[in-house]
């Protein structure tokens, strides 16, 4: 089988504007949540959000803002990032380089504003960039347009598991021949009134506003309800030897993936996780090593009561009880459609590193936890494979397995 490795890192996050800073800011195990002072906030069961660490108008020309969506706003931040990280040049061969970038929402934001312009000042005041700025394939388009990809520019949509849902494509695209690089993540930017008071009103995020930091708390007996961030995380992936003729560094290989679904509900997870399982387990076959060589698992863990602990038992069933566990959320909040993407970074840089960052806030384990958690500090370990998670509303399930380079 053809070797995917990964050349390129890029995020932006309410960590960190860039890789560096994020993975600093997770290490260290601070938290990106802060109590929102917007006026449509104010009213809100949940007041509380992980928005970005650095503006894109700290980074795009504002010429550029104007016409594109914050989700593509961030998606081209991040991509670029890890195109210039990737060192590669415009004389790639771009009919042999693909994207696969999704959003799980997609331009909520622009739909919701460019709606108040029409019902205030009328028609003619609506933006000409609106349906580019609100369709779902945004992001992707975007980027696909800056670099000038020409193999395939696609757009999964699967809710939370998205961009570990692209990553999985994105590898597809170059083992089966179509592709030689694809530039593969997510993004989502969704902080605002109506997505907020949505998931406020189905009891999904947590109403600790009194304690932003400490309301993010996976595993945690306390926990009640996820928090939600905003951000982006892309990944150059590129075939083994081609990576090696142009003289990339690289950071680990893509070894395996699974993509599966529940069939069960629309919003609640299997209490069992058997179709996570699976994903889990079509991952470990596709790479084709023993379960016992996989020392961390950088966890889908939201903060919710029912899905943290309906994880850990296909984690345990499958992977086994010696693995590592860690749950980034804690710290940036769930970017839903960005969190594969940003968290298979965190993943890769734990094997690179030898770090696992740590899940703040689990000061009181739930019961049921019998897996080891790197709780509240950081956690050493020499690592050989990562395992990287992402479920989605709907029943949508991704696993990556990334191993050292």
């Amino acid at each position: 089988m053809t070797e995917v490795v990964v050349t390129g890192l890029g995020a932006t996050t309410p960590l960190g504007g860039d890789v560096a800073s994020t993975w600093e800011a997770l290490v260290a195990g601070r938290s990106g949540v802060h109590l929102l002072e917007h006026e449509w906030a104010q009213e809100l069961p949940c007041r509380i959000a992980a928005e970005l660490a650095v503006e894109p108008s700290e980074v795009l020309p504002r010429v550029r803002l104007r016409r594109l969506d914050r989700s593509e706003q961030i998606a081209l931040v991040a991509a670029q990032q890890a195109w210039d990280d990737a060192g590669l040049s415009d004389d790639l061969d771009k009919e042999r380089l693909g994207v696969v970038f999704g959003s799980g929402i997609g331009g909520a934001l622009t739909l919701l504003a460019q709606d108040d312009i029409l019902e205030e000042s009328g028609a003619r005041k609506v933006s000409p960039f609106t349906v580019p700025m609100l369709m779902p394939n945004g992001p992707a388009a975007v980027v696909g347009l800056e670099f000038g990809a020409q193999a395939g520019v696609h757009a999964p949509t699967s809710a939370c598991a998205t961009s570990a849902e692209a990553i999985s494509w994105a590898a597809d695209m170059i083992r089966v021949g179509r592709a030689d690089v694809v530039v593969a993540g997510g993004a989502e930017a969704v902080i605002g009134g109506l997505p907020m008071a949505g998931f406020s009103s189905m009891k999904a995020m947590s109403t600790r506003n009194d304690d932003p930091t400490h309301a993010s708390r996976p595993w945690d007996r306390d926990r009640d309800g996820f928090v939600m961030g905003e951000g982006s995380g892309a990944l150059i992936l590129e075939r083994r030897d081609h990576a090696e003729a142009r003289g990339a560094k690289i950071y680990a290989v893509v070894a395996g993936s699974g993509l599966t679904s529940d069939g069960y509900d629309i919003v609640q997870p299997d209490p069992e996780c058997r179709g996570g399982g699976r994903a889990m387990a079509a991952a470990i076959k596709q790479a084709g090593i023993d379960p016992k060589e996989i020392g961390h698992v950088n966890a889908h863990a939201t903060s919710t009561p029912v899905g943290d602990m309906a994880e850990v038992k296909g984690i345990k069933r499958v992977v086994g009880d010696h693995v590592v566990l860690t749950a980034t959320k804690s710290m940036t909040g769930h970017l839903l459609g960005g969190a594969g993407a940003v968290e298979s970074i965190a993943a890769i840089l734990a094997i690179v590193e030898g770090v696992i960052p740590p899940t703040i806030n689990l000061d009181n384990p739930d019961p049921g936890l019998d897996l080891d958690v790197a709780a509240n500090e950081a956690r050493k370990v020499e690592l050989n494979a990562a395992l990287n998670t992402a479920f989605g509303f709907g029943g949508h399930n991704a696993a990556l397995l990334f191993t050292k380079a």
